[in-house]
């Protein structure tokens, strides 16, 4: 589920005009990329307190897409209904990840 609502957090940028191509589009962008793909590195890596990490990175990264879509509901690039969808995307991705989270801590304190 976290990856199909980073990928609508990027096609919400389609719309986005020309001028901020190297701008808002791109940073909101790079945003919806990094949470899933810091989700799969960190679960390549050997550890918990890595993985967490890499966790922890996705969750700013979901932040940093909220903020980036709602600067663009203000600016008129998004429509109100389009950033109410892409909000309630963001919001359960952002929970998923966030449970995963207190999973893999909570597998952490349970190790001998």
């Amino acid at each position: 589920m976290i990856l199909p609502a980073c990928s609508q957090g990027i096609l919400g940028t389609d719309a986005f005009p020309k001028h901020e191509l190297y701008g808002l589009t791109s940073q909101a962008r790079r945003a919806a990329f990094s949470v899933t793909l810091n989700i799969a590195e960190g679960s390549a890596k050997r550890g918990d307190g890595e993985f967490r990490r890499y966790l922890d990175i996705a969750i700013g990264s979901i932040t940093e897409l909220q903020v980036a879509l709602r600067l663009a509901r203000d600016r008129g690039y998004l429509s109100n209904h389009d950033w109410d969808v892409l909000e309630r995307l963001r919001n359960h991705a952002g929970a998923l990840t966030w449970l995963l989270y207190k999973a893999v801590s909570k597998r952490k304190r349970q190790e001998p």
